[in-house]
């Protein structure tokens, strides 16, 4: 690894560790956290790590992550996926040990609060996205089936979850807040852009092997 590498390596852990660092040590500092009790906190926390783990997850397909390219970085992103389902199942779990009825509503779309909804759509879409990998042997997908399923999931995931997320006015500080949901969308916008120029080139070095 040559001393440039290196130091990207570092810059770029340097920002994850931040990005997702700050917003979590800036809720533990809330003053709102006085008034709650320990397993809504818990579903807070859960909320934010889920966050964290979306951002992740566009940096692990893209290959930006070092240290997890190729195969280390497919297995990783599997695992994240399935940490971030685990995330969101204790995040709604514990809103709904604390209050039952506002859960109702939020999941029947029935919630007065506007943030409740993209949540709730995200939470599906994680949940499709989960199964699907679970049963994608068994059920046959190809990888380029698994791609057309799984990238609208995952734009809707991204978009549901950043929106979710700045709604909700609660522990969260504003602006690490706003700056982890701004670079989820950047990472998610990056590797597609990344990835549909790196399928055009291999469609076009295809067809110019064909020719020769």
């Amino acid at each position: 690894m040559t001393g440039r590498t290196s130091a990207r390596a570092i810059l770029i852990w340097a920002v994850l560790a931040v990005a997702v660092g700050a917003p979590i040590a800036a809720a533990a500092s809330s003053e709102q956290l006085a008034w709650r009790g320990p397993v809504y906190i818990l579903a807070g926390f859960a909320g934010i790590v889920a966050l964290g783990l979306v951002l992740v997850q566009p940096l692990l397909v893209g290959g930006y992550m070092p240290g997890f390219s190729g195969y280390r970085g497919r297995r990783a992103h599997h695992w994240i996926g399935g940490a971030l389902a685990l995330a969101i199942v204790i995040h709604v779990a514990g809103l709904w040990i604390t209050s039952p009825p506002d859960m109702i509503d939020a999941l029947t779309f029935a919630s007065p609060t506007p943030f409740s909804p993209f949540g709730v759509i995200a939470m599906w879409a994680i949940f499709i996205v989960a199964l699907l990998a679970l049963l994608r042997r068994r059920l046959g997908l190809r990888p380029r089936t698994w791609r057309f399923l799984h990238m609208p999931l995952a734009i809707v995931i991204v978009a549901g979850s950043v929106v979710h997320c700045l709604l909700i006015e609660g522990t969260m500080e504003t602006i690490s807040k706003a700056a982890l949901c701004a670079l989820v969308l950047a990472a998610t916008v990056k590797v597609m852009i990344d990835l549909q120029v790196w399928r055009k080139r291999r469609a076009l070095r295809g067809e110019s092997i064909a020719r020769q």
